[in-house]
C-alpha cells in the first residue's frame, strides 16, 4: 500500500540528494572543477533507455503472470473452494508486490488491488484483502463473487497500461527505496497480512522486486561507485539468507511463528540494506 512517512522522508531524500547532484553552478564554477571532480561524482549514465526498457520488460513479464494466476485465484473463490482460495493467494500478490512502483505510477491500481480495511472508504474497498478477510475470518467466499471478478478487470486493466508506460530513471531509483520501506513500515510488523499471516511472502517479493532494480543498475553503478555497489549486493545477500530460515517449502512460514528477535533482526538487515540503496539516485544521476 502507500508508504509511511518515513517511507516518504526517505524516498524525498534521494529525490533532494538527486537534484543537489545535477546542479550545474555558474558558468565560472564549472570552469573551475573541470578535470578535478572528486571520485564518486556524478556522472550520467548513457544506457537509461536499455536499462529503463528491461525493468519495463520484466514489469510487463511480471504482469502476464499475475493475470494467470489472478484468474485462477478469482475461480477459486467463485467456485466456493476456500482451501484453494487460500493456498492461491499469497503466491499470487508476489508478482503485484515485486512490481508495486511502476503499478503505483500507473494510476489508482495500488488501492484498487491491494487495499487494507481502513485505507479507503467501506464502500470502495475491494481487491484482495477484502477477499482475504472473508477466506481467513470467515473462512467463506460467501459474497466475494463480484469482487473476484472485480479485482481481475483490475489486474487485466494493469497489464494492458504496460504496454505503453514510459520507465523514468527515476522510477527505478525511487522505486527500489520505496520497496523496502514498504516492507518496513507494513511487512516486518505484521500489518499487511492481518488475517491471513502471510507477511513474508509479501516481504520477500518486495526484496525481489528492489533486487532487479539494483541488477538492472549494478554495473553502470560499479563503474562509478564499486564499493558502494558491493555494499549493497553484500547486504541483499544477508537479507535473503535471513529469510530463506523462514521457507517453509515453495513458500514462507505464518508471521505468527516469527518472535521478536526474528523481526528486529530483518529491521536491522532491512536499515543497513536501505541506506546504501538510496544513494544510487546521487552516484547514477537519476
Amino acid at each position: 500500500m502507500k508508504w509511511k512517512w518515513s517511507a516518504v522522508l526517505i524516498a524525498l531524500s534521494v529525490a533532494l540528494a538527486g537534484c543537489g547532484s545535477n546542479d550545474a553552478g555558474s558558468p565560472s564554477d564549472k570552469d573551475k572543477n573541470k578535470g578535478n571532480e572528486p571520485a564518486g561524482a556524478s556522472v550520467k549514465v548513457e544506457n537509461w533507455d536499455e536499462i529503463t526498457e528491461q525493468y519495463r520488460q520484466f514489469a510487463i513479464e511480471q504482469a502476464d503472470a499475475f493475470v494467470i494466476e489472478t484468474g485462477k485465484f478469482a475461480e477459486a473463490v467463485k467456485a466456493g473452494d476456500v482451501e484453494q482460495a487460500k493456498q492461491l493467494y499469497a503466491p499470487t500478490r508476489m508478482y503485484f508486490e515485486r512490481i508495486e512502483p511502476i503499478a503505483e505510477a500507473l494510476g489508482d491500481f495500488d488501492p484498487h488491488i491491494d487495499a487494507r480495511e481502513n485505507d479507503v472508504e467501506e464502500k470502495e474497498w475491494r481487491g484482495f484483502h477484502r477477499i482475504e478477510k472473508s477466506l481467513w475470518e470467515q473462512n467463506s467466499t460467501t459474497g466475494m463473487e463480484g469482487y473476484a471478478d472485480t479485482l481481475l478487470e483490475d489486474v487485466k486493466l494493469l497489464r494492458a497500461l504496460m504496454e505503453t508506460v514510459e520507465v523514468e530513471p527515476s522510477l527505478l531509483v525511487t522505486g527500489a527505496v520505496e520497496l523496502l520501506n514498504e516492507v518496513s513500515s507494513s511487512k516486518v510488523t505484521g500489518e499487511e497480512e492481518r488475517y491471513s499471516h502471510t507477511d513474508l511472502y509479501d516481504f520477500a517479493a518486495n526484496v525481489e522486486g528492489a533486487k532487479k532494480i539494483y541488477e538492472l543498475l549494478k554495473a553502470e553503478l560499479n563503474k562509478q561507485d564499486a564499493e558502494l555497489e558491493g555494499q549493497i549486493g553484500e547486504s541483499f545477500a544477508s537479507l535473503e539468507e535471513a529469510l530463506a530460515t523462514y521457507k517453509n517449502g515453495e513458500g514462507y512460514v505464518s508471521y505468527t511463528e516469527l518472535k521478536e528477535e526474528d523481526t528486529k533482526k530483518l529491521s536491522r538487515l532491512l536499515d543497513a540494506l536501505a541506506e546504501p540503496l538510496s544513494q544510487m539516485g546521487t552516484i547514477l544521476g537519476a
